[in-house]
C-alpha cells in the first residue's frame, strides 16, 4: 500500500552539470538550493540583490542587471540609523552610505558580468503580494520596517505577472539565446498575509508560471518544490520551529528530488565523490595534534588532488588552502 501522495518532479529539457553557469534569484528557497549547489561545487551566483519575494521585484532586479547601470547613493534612503535600497534585501543595509553602496555594487557588477554567460536561471517566486510606496508608486523589494502607512499593498494578477515576465524573457533570450529558466514556487508559507490569502497568492504564482511555460515551452521548466512540501512532506515535523519554513530535513529531501530530476548520472557521481571529500574536510578532531589526524589530513589531501585531476573544470583551490593551514 502507498501511504503518501507521490509527486512527479521530473524537469524536462534541462540537464545541469558542473560546467553549467547558474544564477538564482527569488525567495529564501533560492538561498537554500543555492547553498546546496555551492556545497557541491557548482558554478552559481545566488541572489545578487538578496532575498526577493514577489515576481515584480525579481523582474526589476534582472532588468537592472541587463542595463549594467551601477547604483548611486541617490537611490538609497536613511531609516532607523541605516541606509537602505528599495530594490535590495536588508542584508545590504548598513549605517554607512558608502559601505551600503559598495556592498550593493560589488554583487551587482558580478551579476552584470555573469548574466550573458548564464546557462540557467532558477527563479523562485514567494508571494504575489506587493508593496508600492505611496510617494512614487515604486514596488519595493523590502519595506525595511518603514511604517505600513507608507505603502499601498495589493496582490498581482496572473496577467500582470505573465506580461512583465514575457517581455523580460524575450530580452533575456536576445542577450543569451541558449538560456534556460527553471521556475519554482517557494514552499515557505506567508501567514502574515493570512492563511487563505497565502493560498490565493500561491495559486496566482502557479498560474502565471503555467502561462509563461505555454509561451516559452522550450526555454521554461517548472520544479514542484511547493507541491513536494505540501503533499509528499505533509507533516509539521518537516517544518522549522516557527512552522513556516521547511526544516533542514525537508530541504535535503527536496534537494535530492532536484538532483535526481536535473542532474545527469555522471553529475550525481561527481556529487557523491565530492560529498565524501567535503565531509572529511569538515571533520573536527578531538586531538588535532595526533599522528592519526595528521595521517587523516594527508589522505584527505591525496583524495582532493585525485579529484582535481579527474575533474579539472572544478576549482579546489580554496580546499587546498585550508589543508595547508
Amino acid at each position: 500500500m502507498e501511504f503518501r501522495t507521490r509527486i512527479d518532479y521530473s524537469v524536462r529539457d534541462v540537464t545541469i552539470s558542473h560546467s553549467t553557469q547558474m544564477m538564482l534569484l527569488g525567495s529564501c528557497f533560492s538561498e537554500e538550493i543555492g547553498r546546496k549547489l555551492v556545497e557541491h561545487k557548482f558554478r552559481v551566483e545566488i541572489n545578487p540583490f538578496g532575498i526577493l519575494y514577489n515576481p515584480l521585484s525579481v523582474s526589476h532586479a534582472i532588468e537592472r542587471i541587463i542595463t549594467g547601470e551601477p547604483f548611486t547613493s541617490e537611490e538609497l534612503f536613511f531609516h532607523n540609523g541605516m541606509y537602505h535600497s528599495p530594490m535590495h534585501h536588508g542584508a545590504f543595509s548598513s549605517s554607512c552610505r558608502e559601505q551600503t553602496l559598495q556592498m550593493i555594487n560589488q554583487r551587482y557588477e558580478r551579476a552584470v558580468a555573469l548574466m550573458p554567460q548564464t546557462d540557467l536561471l532558477l527563479i523562485t517566486f514567494g508571494t504575489a503580494w506587493v508593496y508600492r510606496r505611496k510617494e512614487d508608486q515604486q514596488i519595493v523589494a523590502n519595506c525595511h520596517k518603514l511604517p505600513a502607512d507608507h505603502f499601498n499593498r495589493s496582490r498581482m494578477t496572473v496577467a500582470e505577472i505573465a506580461q512583465v515576465w514575457e517581455d523580460l524573457i524575450n530580452r533575456l533570450l536576445q542577450l543569451n539565446p541558449g538560456m534556460k529558466l527553471i521556475f519554482t514556487v517557494s514552499p515557505v508559507r506567508h501567514l502574515k498575509d493570512g492563511a487563505h490569502e497565502n493560498q490565493l497568492s500561491k495559486a496566482v504564482l502557479l498560474l502565471a508560471i503555467e502561462q509563461l511555460q505555454s509561451l516559452f515551452p522550450k526555454q521554461i521548466a517548472y520544479f514542484p518544490a511547493y507541491e513536494l512540501m505540501l503533499d509528499e512532506l505533509r507533516d509539521y515535523r518537516f517544518y522549522g520551529e516557527e512552522m513556516l519554513h521547511p526544516s533542514s530535513q525537508a530541504v535535503n529531501y527536496i534537494w535530492e528530488c532536484f538532483s535526481r530530476s536535473c542532474f545527469s548520472e555522471e553529475t550525481n557521481v561527481v556529487n557523491r565523490e565530492w560529498s565524501a571529500i567535503r565531509q572529511a574536510l569538515e571533520h573536527r578532531p578531538l586531538h588535532p595534534d595526533s599522528d592519526a589526524f595528521r595521517l587523516f589530513r594527508q589522505q584527505t589531501a591525496e583524495k582532493l588532488e585525485a579529484f582535481a585531476r579527474r575533474y579539472p573544470f572544478i576549482s579546489c583551490d580554496e580546499e587546498r588552502q585550508k589543508l595547508t593551514l
